[in-house]
């Protein structure tokens, strides 16, 4: 029976090849392992997928500037979805200061 499961390694030497399949494979991997700092990597190299997943996990909890952040690296759809929170009436304000 053939090796369905490629580790990491494999995965990513494929990446560096180009292929976008094993690129959002490592990108699931990093999700699953809560590995923000490998799915933001991946986001840099260009991972639509990254970028997808990082922009569920910071519309969850209402980050604002990480999505603003996701979006400067051109993950576009984290930018539709700050606006809407932004926009949102009673929207979450966590990055907001509380007045004195």
């Amino acid at each position: 029976m053939e090796n369905t499961n490629p580790d990491r390694e494999t995965l990513r030497d494929l990446a560096d090849e180009g292929n976008e399949t094993a690129l959002d494979r490592l990108a699931d991997l990093a999700d699953a392992a809560g590995d923000v700092e490998e799915l933001s990597d991946l986001l840099d190299e260009g991972s639509r997928h990254a970028g997808m997943l990082l922009t569920r996990r910071a519309a969850a909890v209402g980050d604002l500037r990480e999505l603003q952040r996701i979006s400067d690296a051109g993950y576009e759809e984290a930018g539709t979805e700050l606006e809407r929170l932004l926009r949102a009436p009673g929207g979450r304000q966590e990055d907001r200061t509380p007045a004195p």
